[in-house]
């Protein structure tokens, strides 16, 4: 691995004889490390992630793709250093009621803030690439939380949305040195010019979404990179322009995270992990803050009785159900008003949960209800598959159920659900999306 010039100057500056072991660290292979979903349990042994309660690192890298409980969203393939997240979380906004992931694309963050937020926050994941969009929104549907939303956007058109977010977390697109064993372009496009032109990004990210903080609020803000330009250096611009308070976490358990003036330090020489960098901010109070958001009422959802549907969602009181004209969708009772404000405001590719598509008179139930935890699968018809036919779905393929029922049945594997089939008895309609489907020849 050839590093360049400016960028060992610059390192050797920051971490004086330490570099060395930097240097050593990055001809290592990285090591490997998953979350574990609770819809499941665990399907791997390894060491624990000492920062992140679901984390492990595996003893031996396997071939994910070819797992049917991995596109189950039975767990996510995740770096360990990005996962010390949830320190913040817990230690400062784990009640929070409502938190927008700015750049949350594939949903590595996403999935764990899911995850570990009380179980009645509402998640918003923004990716401003439409593509990675649509992965953001596939990665989110395999998690199962039915109070997410998925939105393509770009981070100023959340700055008319006065104090709506307890906490935003800005994972900013950032020279990726932390990156350099995994990702070899990650060297060849560095230079001096990039990170100058990735610290003026970062600062316009973190200025288009301050408004939509409520006072009082956390941002979450996060690199895989070492310079201070982009990492200390933009929370101090952060907290001279907003007048906002960089705050402690504790990390007495982890002694090989660095604390610096402005935020945490991940290294591969002295931790199991990436490059990473975060620091968590306080908005400064204000008694005289607006209201988050005016309630409005969306005309074009029609209110459903939940009892005329084909299948049931666990404590389906809780739920609100609406036709759209287009689908059945679902969305939980405490944040209806939140979900019809930010269908109007955002390029929402994902809101509350999608229960059916709608084709003519006949309700399709989708992918993501399939993968919800939220199903009730005791209303469901399920038939349970072995590897081979699980692989075989997965791929959209053809297959065959003779012995199962007719119609909708919920495909399982272990007991795990992978998606819908419509059984028409000498063969199956394969209802796994097509754009999620297996490619690797297996």
């Amino acid at each position: 691995m050839v590093l360049p010039e400016k960028f060992v100057e610059r390192t050797m500056q920051l971490l004086g004889n330490d570099y060395i072991l930097l240097e050593q660290a990055l001809a290592e292979e990285s090591p490997t490390s998953i979350r574990f979903n609770d819809k499941v349990a665990p399907t791997f042994q390894g060491e624990h992630v000492a920062w992140c309660s679901s984390g492990i690192y595996l003893y031996k890298r396997p071939l994910f793709t070819a797992d049917p409980l991995f596109h189950a969203g039975a767990y996510y393939v995740q770096e360990a250093s990005s996962m010390f997240l949830q320190q913040a979380i817990i230690q400062y906004f784990s009640n929070a009621t409502a938190v927008l992931d700015l750049c949350a694309a594939p949903g590595g963050k996403s999935t764990l803030l899911a995850q570990t937020l009380a179980p009645g926050c509402l998640l918003v994941c923004n990716e401003t690439v439409r593509s990675r969009a649509f992965i953001l929104a596939e990665n989110m549907s395999k998690w199962g939380k039915p109070n997410v939303v998925v939105s393509n956007n770009e981070p100023k058109h959340f700055s008319g949305m006065n104090h709506f977010f307890d906490a935003i977390v800005v994972d900013a697109p950032c020279s990726g040195e932390g990156m350099f064993r995994k990702d070899s372009q990650a060297i060849s496009e560095w230079s001096l010019q990039n990170v100058a032109h990735c610290v003026q990004r970062q600062q316009s990210i973190m200025s288009d979404c301050w408004q939509a903080l409520k006072p009082g609020g956390y941002l979450v803000y996060s690199t895989c990179t070492f310079n201070r330009d982009e990492n200390e250096n933009n929370i101090a611009w952060l907290c001279e322009t907003y007048d906002a308070t960089c705050l402690e976490i504790d990390i007495s358990d982890f002694q090989d995270v660095v604390h610096s003036d402005y935020g945490y330090r991940f290294y591969p020489h002295r931790i199991k992990g990436e490059g990473f960098f975060l620091s968590i901010v306080q908005k400064k109070a204000d008694n005289r803050a607006t209201q988050r958001f005016k309630k409005q009422n969306n005309a074009v959802f029609k209110p459903i009785d939940s009892s005329l549907l084909p299948h049931r969602l666990l404590n389906s009181d809780d739920f609100l159900y609406f036709n759209t004209q287009q689908n059945i969708v679902a969305y939980t009772k405490t944040h209806k008003d939140e979900l019809f404000y930010l269908q109007q405001q955002l390029g929402c590719m994902l809101c509350g949960l999608t229960m059916y598509d709608l084709k003519g008179k006949n309700y399709l139930p989708t992918a993501q209800v399939a993968l919800s935890k939220s199903i009730d699968k005791t209303s469901c018809a399920t038939t349970d598959v072995d590897y081979k036919m699980a692989i075989a779905y997965l791929k959209h393929e053809a297959i065959n159920l003779p012995d199962a029922p007719l119609g909708f049945l919920l495909i399982t594997y272990n007991k795990v659900p992978l998606g819908w089939v419509k059984n028409i008895g000498n063969r199956c309609n394969n209802m796994y999306p097509q754009n999620w489907r297996i490619r690797m020849n297996l």
